[in-house]
C-alpha cells in the first residue's frame, strides 16, 4: 500500500537494489551514535553501527562509502517563489550593484531579446540611494521593456516602456517614477510574466535544481493571483509524480494566496486549482516589506517621515478569509511583516472565532508568514489559536544587527524582530524557509542565523532550527505521514548527504561547547556552524529516488 503524501511507483518500473550507506554520522533519532543506514526502495530500512553494517552488507547492496560525511532528513522550504527563483537564477543579477549607474550599466549590457529582467538591487545600502529614471532605463536597454525587482520583490524598477505596455498610469503604487509599488509593481511584474509554458516550465525547473543541489526535499510554493496566476502555481504542483526515468525533483506542496468569503467558495477554488493545494495561505499580502517601506507599522518608519506602510486588506476581509477556510478545515494566512498588519490578522482571528468558533480554527492549521514584528500579547494569541509561523532566519541575518536595513527604517524597534526564542517558548508552531529569491536557498545559512540572532534573548539552538528547517516543514503544511522528516526505520528515505568539517551540538549562546562531543550527551551531531563555510552537498534523496548527486560522493 502506498504512503500517504507519497508519489508511487509504476509497477513496470524495477525495483532499485538496496542503499547501504556506512562510514559516516546519520542524524536519527533512533541511534544518536548510528554511523549507518539502510534504504530500501522508498524506505529507511535501518539504522545502526559500522560493526552491524559490516554483518548485513552483502552483494544486493549498493554501498557507498561516507567517508565521514553527515546524512540528515532533507530540508524543507517553506516559503519559495518557484518561477521567481528561476528567473532570478537566470536574469541580470543586481545585488553587488551599489549605484544608479551601475544598474544602468548591467541593463545596457544585458543579452537576448524579450523583457531586460533583474533581480536583487537594494539601494539602503548605496553611499547615494537616489534611482535611475524610468527614461534612463529605456535607453540603456535599447527600447526593450525593464523590470528590475527590488530585493524584497516588493517594489521595483521599470522603463518606459514597460509602464505603457502594462497600463501602470493611474494604479496605486505608481508616482509617474522608475519605481512600482503595490498595485503597480503587481501589474508591472505580471505583463513581464506573460510567458509561453515551456518557458515558465524552465525557469521551476531551474528553482527546483538549485533546491535539490542545497539538500532541500520539498519546497512550498506561494502562488497567488499578484505573483504568477493560476497557471504558474498549476505548473508548480504538476513536477509531483513525475513519470518513470523522468528527472526527479523535490516535492512541491503548494499554497495559493486568494481572498474568500465562505466555505463554499473556498472548496470550490482550491478544487479548481487542483494539484493538491495545501491551503489558501501563503502570499496572500495583509501588507508588504520593510526594506520598501510597505509594511505595516503602529508608529511612523525612522526614516520617512509619517510613512507607515500599507495595509492590503481590511481587518473584516481577513476575518471572512479565516472563518471560510476554518468552516471548509482548509489551511488559510496571509503574508505578515509589520505589527499593524499582524495586530489586524490577529483581530481577524478573534472575529473569525467569534463567528465559526475557536476549536475550528486551531483545527484548521492555519499558518501566517514572516511575522517580523511580534510582541509578547501577539505571540501569545498565536499560541492561542495554534497558528503557525513561517519564518525567514536569513532576513535577520541579511538585514538585523547594528546599523542594518532594519535599524535604519525602524529604530529600536528592530531589536525585537523576528523573535523565535519567543515563539518557541511560547509553544508558537514555527518553520522555517527562504523566501527565495529574497535570500539564496542555502539551508544551513539560515540555520546559523537562527543560532546567531543579531538579539541573543532570540537565539535558539542549532538543533532547534534544523526541526524548524526539515520535520517542522512537513507538519506545517499538514502532511499526512507522521514519519516525515526523520530518518528511523519506517520513514521515507528522504534526506541528504552532506560533507562536513566537524560535528557538535551548538547551544544558542556563548557557552563552551567541547563537551557536546562527548558521546554522554546521547544528542544527534549537526555540523560545526563556526568554521565560515557552510557543509557541501553531496547527495540529495527524496522517497528513496536520487535528485542530485556531486560527482565526489561515489569517486
Amino acid at each position: 500500500m502506498p504512503r500517504p503524501d507519497a508519489t508511487s511507483r509504476s509497477d513496470a518500473t524495477p525495483r532499485p537494489a538496496p542503499v547501504l550507506y556506512r562510514n559516516g554520522s546519520v542524524y536519527t533519532a533512533a541511534d544518536p551514535f548510528a554511523t549507518a543506514m539502510l534504504v530500501d526502495g522508498d524506505t529507511v530500512a535501518w539504522v545502526g553501527s559500522e560493526q552491524a553494517a559490516s554483518s548485513i552488507a552483502d552483494s544486493s547492496m549498493e554501498i557507498i562509502d561516507l567517508r565521514g560525511a553527515l546524512v540528515a532528513p532533507g530540508f524543507v522550504d517553506s516559503h519559495i517563489h518557484l518561477t521567481e527563483t528561476g528567473i532570478a537564477l537566470d536574469s541580470l543579477q543586481l545585488g553587488t550593484a551599489t549605484s544608479a549607474r551601475a544598474l544602468l550599466e548591467a541593463v545596457a549590457a544585458a543579452d537576448g531579446e524579450g523583457p531586460v529582467l533583474g533581480h536583487g538591487w537594494d539601494e539602503s545600502t548605496w553611499a547615494d540611494p537616489a534611482l535611475p529614471s524610468a527614461e534612463e532605463l529605456e535607453r540603456a536597454s535599447g527600447g526593450r521593456p525593464v523590470y528590475l525587482s527590488r530585493v524584497d520583490v516588493h517594489s521595483a524598477l521599470v522603463s518606459a516602456s514597460l509602464v505603457q505596455s502594462a497600463g501602470l498610469h493611474g494604479k496605486d503604487g505608481y508616482d509617474g517614477g522608475a519605481r512600482v509599488m503595490r498595485a503597480a509593481h503587481d501589474a508591472a511584474r505580471l505583463a513581464t510574466r506573460q510567458m509561453p509554458q515551456d518557458v515558465l516550465k524552465r525557469h521551476q525547473a531551474r528553482a527546483l535544481s538549485e533546491a535539490a543541489a542545497n539538500g532541500y526535499v520539498a519546497v512550498a510554493e506561494m502562488g497567488a493571483p499578484h505573483i504568477g496566476g493560476a497557471d504558474d502555481v498549476r505548473l508548480a504542483a504538476s513536477w509531483n509524480g513525475a513519470r518513470p526515468g523522468a528527472q526527479c525533483f523535490p516535492e512541491v506542496l503548494p499554497y495559493w494566496g486568494e481572498l474568500v468569503s465562505s466555505a463554499a467558495q473556498a472548496r470550490s477554488l482550491v478544487g479548481q486549482l487542483g494539484g493538491n493545494i495545501r491551503g489558501l495561505a501563503g502570499d496572500l499580502t495583509i501588507d508588504g516589506s520593510i526594506g520598501s517601506r510597505t509594511a505595516a507599522l503602529r508608529g511612523a518608519y525612522s526614516d520617512a517621515g509619517q510613512e507607515r506602510g500599507s495595509l492590503y486588506l481590511s481587518v473584516d476581509q481577513a476575518a471572512a478569509h479565516l472563518a471560510a477556510c476554518s468552516l471548509a478545515g482548509i489551511q488559510g494566512g496571509f503574508h505578515v511583516i509589520g505589527d499593524a498588519g499582524l495586530d489586524a490578522a490577529l483581530e481577524a482571528l478573534d472575529l473569525a472565532a467569534k463567528e465559526v468558533g475557536e476549536q475550528r480554527v486551531r483545527a484548521a492549521g492555519h499558518r501566517f508568514e514572516h511575522v517580523e514584528m511580534a510582541d509578547a500579547a501577539a505571540v501569545a494569541k498565536l499560541a492561542h489559536y495554534s497558528v503557525t509561523v513561517s519564518a525567514q532566519p536569513s532576513f535577520d541575518a541579511a538585514w538585523g544587527g547594528a546599523g542594518g536595513l532594519y535599524e535604519r527604517r525602524l529604530g529600536e524597534r528592530s531589536r525585537s524582530m523576528n523573535p523565535f526564542a519567543a515563539f518557541y517558548s511560547a509553544g508558537v508552531p514555527v518553520c522555517f524557509g527562504s523566501d527565495s529569491p529574497v535570500t539564496p536557498l542555502r539551508p544551513w545559512s539560515s540555520v546559523r542565523a537562527c543560532v546567531e540572532h543579531h538579539n541573543p534573548e532570540q537565539r535558539i539552538s542549532a538543533r532547534a532550527a534544523f526541526l524548524g528547517h526539515t520535520r517542522a516543514g512537513w507538519r506545517a503544511a499538514r502532511y499526512t505521514n507522521p514519519m516525515a522528516g526523520q530518518l528511523v526505520p519506517g520513514a521515507p528515505a528522504s534526506f541528504a548527504v552532506w560533507e562536513v568539517e566537524e560535528l557538535m551540538v551548538q547551544v544558542a549562546d556563548g557557552r563552551v561547547q567541547s563537551w557536546s562531543t562527548d558521546p554522554r550527551a546521547r544528542t544527534p551531531l549537526l555540523p560545526a556552524l563556526d568554521t565560515g563555510s557552510d557543509p557541501v552537498c553531496l547527495q540529495t534523496v527524496k522517497d528513496g529516488t536520487e535528485l542530485f548527486a556531486s560527482p565526489a560522493l561515489r569517486s
